[in-house]
């Protein structure tokens, strides 16, 4: 994703997976003051990756934009931007 910037996602509502649109991303786990190290996760020629932090499963799709997820509402936004 050179020139753009990476996407972080959380996982207020403990899913036990979530699907996103790019395969090279930041887990932040949940919203602050409850998150966790915001890891930088990549998930090469993989379809999958697990945070090592809060284990959720990461699933890529292709039928997802960048900024989108499955279940709906995983975007972090950093309210201090």
């Amino acid at each position: 994703m050179a020139g753009g910037s990476i996407p972080h996602f959380q996982n207020d509502a403990g899913h036990p997976a979530i699907d996103i649109g790019v395969r090279e991303f930041m887990c932040t786990g949940a919203n602050p003051p409850f998150d966790h190290p915001h890891v930088f996760l990549d998930m090469g020629d993989d379809n999958e990756k697990v945070c090592p932090y809060c284990s959720t499963l990461y699933r890529y799709s292709p039928k997802l934009k960048a900024t989108e997820t499955q279940p709906a509402g995983c975007l972090y936004i950093d309210q201090a931007a």
